[in-house]
């Protein structure tokens, strides 16, 4: 059930009605028949992974949370350790074998079969939100659940499934599980952020796909726009995924629940690690608590800063263990994107960027020192701006490509050809060539309106507040302008998912 079908969306208001008409006291009982009669539609069959995961990092929290009262740390952590591999081990399997079996196959010249098996609708999204939550308990920054169909609402609630955000147990169980009264305001907020989100997927995103679609799709045809190629797509996702991050936050909060955001304004990140703190936060959280400050504090990683002090003296050897868990990070990062070569390269291009940065980062003060640069510049803010945008966009290549070889030779083709007019050789959906030209337009129409409303909101504007303060008629006013603009410009391109509901 496609988030932009006619289908989904009377899903959402049926489960709106029946959620606010029920007693108070059922109202989460509500939600998590529909979050499985939502994820039953997608595939019967991928019912058991997700109970699987939700058995067993529950039993697994419970039983942790008792040894530990007992006095039983050891016992604890054997068992922390043993729901993670089961959990992640399902992950691994369902999501990573075919990968496995083609490289194996590859390397020893062998020629073993793969698994005839389509990824479960969400599972690294509910796999990574129920294993924070196994780690919260083991940490004890939340207590375990003992109510086992609440505790299945907290890993599918069904706005979320597909894309995430990825939750965290201690800021959304009490949401969840709260009664919730009717409110006008949170139908009228969360549609319009259902209606801001839509705008961007099925105008700005569609459309930008097209282009997307058919340079990378057919490089040696369009040899001369593979750098336009790599901005369309750059374009296609943030529209599309921070888009999908719109409906999924709207939808919640008609029902009074508030998940957290999940961009902050990427493009204007002055850095590739403010790009991270910024874009698919939720994400980049999870790795923060969960990946980067255990394997820093581990015991095997002091004795390497110990190492690094010794081998490089002690600026270097501070440095050193936080560039390794960098690099760990988003080597993890890449692997969670999916089961290809493509997507290791793609973590690893952004760790390495951000563990050399952790490296240089004296050496920069240094110099901007000598250079008499005090980094509040306006001149200096847009190069930053701009150098970690180019950045951004070069790690797209490997991101969009099918091939880390593609994505290469994509690379080349950008800098050695250059023959923008191949656009209008792009046939535009179902229109044709006749209306590339005017698609062109649409996507830089979208593209200086989301700059706009970028710029107004880095400067502290509250764009939603602010319109929540005008007169109804003139709400109402905009709210209709931006339905007419998806239906005669949305419609116009050809139908496509979510991308990130693949993960």
């Amino acid at each position: 059930m496609s988030l932009v079908s006619n289908l989904f969306l009377l899903f959402v208001a049926a489960s709106v009605f029946v959620y606010y008409i029920v007693p108070h006291k059922f109202q989460w009982i509500v939600l998590l028949v529909f979050s499985y009669i939502y994820y039953i539609a997608g595939g019967p069959r991928y019912v058991v992974f997700i109970l699987f995961s939700t058995l067993v990092t529950w039993l697994m929290a419970l039983l942790i949370e008792k040894t530990e009262e007992k006095g039983g740390h050891k016992s604890a952590k054997r068992l922390l350790i043993l729901g993670l591999v089961l959990n992640f081990g399902m992950l691994g399997i369902v999501k990573y074998t075919n990968f496995a079996v083609e490289n194996i196959n590859a390397l020893f010249h062998l020629n073993l079969r793969g698994m005839a098996l389509l990824l479960p609708l969400g599972i690294s999204f509910y796999t990574f939100q129920s294993s924070g939550y196994l780690l919260d308990v083991y940490w004890k920054r939340c207590k375990a659940e003992k109510q086992p169909f609440k505790y299945a609402l907290f890993v599918s609630f069904f706005p979320q499934i597909l894309q995430g955000p990825i939750g965290r147990y201690s800021r959304l169980a009490d949401q969840l599980y709260a009664e919730h009264s009717f409110k006008g305001e949170n139908i009228t907020r969360g549609f319009e952020r259902i209606l801001w989100g839509f705008s961007k997927k099925m105008i700005l995103a569609d459309w930008a796909a097209v282009f997307a679609d058919a340079i990378f799709d057919d490089p040696a045809q369009y040899n001369g726009v593979a750098l336009l190629g790599v901005l369309f797509y750059t374009i296609q996702l943030y529209a599309d995924f921070s888009g999908g991050m719109d409906v999924v936050i709207g939808i919640s909060q008609m029902f009074g629940i508030q998940l957290d955001e999940n961009f902050k304004r990427p493009f204007f990140a002055v850095s590739i690690t403010d790009f991270w703190h910024r874009w698919h936060i939720t994400l980049g959280t999870w790795m923060k608590d969960y990946v980067f400050y255990p394997v820093t504090l581990s015991g095997w990683m002091g004795k390497f800063g110990k190492w690094g002090k010794k081998t490089f003296g002690k600026k270097i050897g501070r440095t050193l263990p936080i560039c390794l868990a960098n690099l760990i990070v988003f080597f993890v990062v890449g692997v969670w994107h999916g089961a290809a070569w493509k997507y290791i390269v793609y973590g690893m291009y952004n760790g390495i960027i951000i563990a050399f940065s952790g490296l240089m980062a004296e050496n920069y003060r240094s110099w901007k020192k000598k250079l008499h640069i005090s980094g509040k510049e306006t001149w200096y803010y847009v190069f930053t701006v701009i150098r970690t945008f180019i950045l951004v966009v070069i790690s797209m290549y490997f991101d969009r490509a099918d091939s880390v070889g593609q994505a290469f030779h994509m690379m080349k083709q950008s800098v050695t050809h250059f023959s923008p007019s191949q656009l209008l050789l792009i046939p535009a959906g179902r229109q044709g060539t006749a209306f590339t030209p005017y698609a062109l337009w649409i996507i830089a129409v979208g593209c200086v309106i989301l700059f706009i409303i970028g710029v107004l909101q880095e400067r502290g504007m509250k764009i939603r507040e602010s319109l929540g303060k005008l007169p109804l008629p003139v709400t109402a006013a905009i709210y209709f302008c931006v339905l007419v603009s998806i239906g005669l410009f949305g419609s116009t391109a050809v139908a496509r998912g979510f991308i990130y509901a693949q993960f």
